[in-house]
């Protein structure tokens, strides 16, 4: 009877542990202004994105995912929000190990949410703040060389050409200079693959260099690593 006891206790403490390592992140907040539609928790695995968990939801617009996690890693929130548009149907975000809060609105789901408890998640939106400013500028200066205007003046023409090779060059500098400045951010490997990934091989390589070994350990480190080749 007492060994019975004593295997029972062992199952109860061997499937405790196993059920908090399988959870070590959860995922939760608001949907405002959704009342019907289906929300998926995403992740690729193997270049395919995979549904992780799925929720209805119906009334309130709230929303709870766990999952189980050793590095940060980027996730997605897909919304099926039955209105026939595909558009602003996806959030991207760093998830890493303990509470993710994220609160968005059913018209804007992926384009203004405020997502909280992920220090790599903000490092990520300050480099995409910064990105941003010159995929804006990339934008206005290739309207201005489509133009019937431009393309009839050759100068003109040359001239916008030089704005935009400044431009890409400015945004590789920038984006090399967030990497050296953010050598044990879990973000910096994954953004520079994205975003950086034809500057010169030699400076990513340099920056990988320098990497804490944690990050190097991580999921987009050993994926930095195979990406330079070595």
């Amino acid at each position: 009877m007492k060994r019975i006891l004593l295997l029972s206790i062992l199952s109860v403490l061997v499937w405790s542990c196993t059920e908090e390592e399988e959870t070590n992140m959860t995922v939760s907040g608001t949907i405002k202004g959704l009342k019907k539609g289906k929300l998926f928790f995403q992740q690729f695995q193997d270049s395919s994105l995979v549904n992780l968990d799925s929720l209805e939801i119906k009334g309130d617009g709230t929303f709870s995912f766990s999952h189980y996690l050793e590095t940060p890693e980027v996730f997605y929130l897909y919304l099926d929000k039955v209105d026939n548009n595909d558009i602003n149907d996806r959030i991207t975000f760093f998830g890493e190990p303990g509470e993710i809060i994220i609160n968005t609105s059913w018209k804007t789901f992926d384009i203004s949410p405020e997502i909280s408890g992920s220090r790599t998640q903000e490092k990520m939106e300050e480099f995409k703040e910064m990105i941003s400013r010159f995929n804006i500028k990339e934008f206005e200066l290739m309207t201005q060389l489509d133009t019937e205007e431009i393309k009839s003046d050759s100068l003109a023409t040359d001239s916008i050409q030089e704005l935009l090779r400044k431009n890409i060059i400015g945004r590789y500098r920038y984006a090399l200079n967030f990497g050296l400045n953010n050598l044990d951010s879990y973000a910096t490997p994954y953004l520079l693959m994205v975003e950086a990934a034809e500057a010169n091989p030699k400076y990513l390589d340099s920056i990988y260099g320098q990497l804490t070994p944690e990050v190097l350990e991580s999921k987009y480190g050993k994926e930095f690593k195979k990406f330079l080749g070595k």
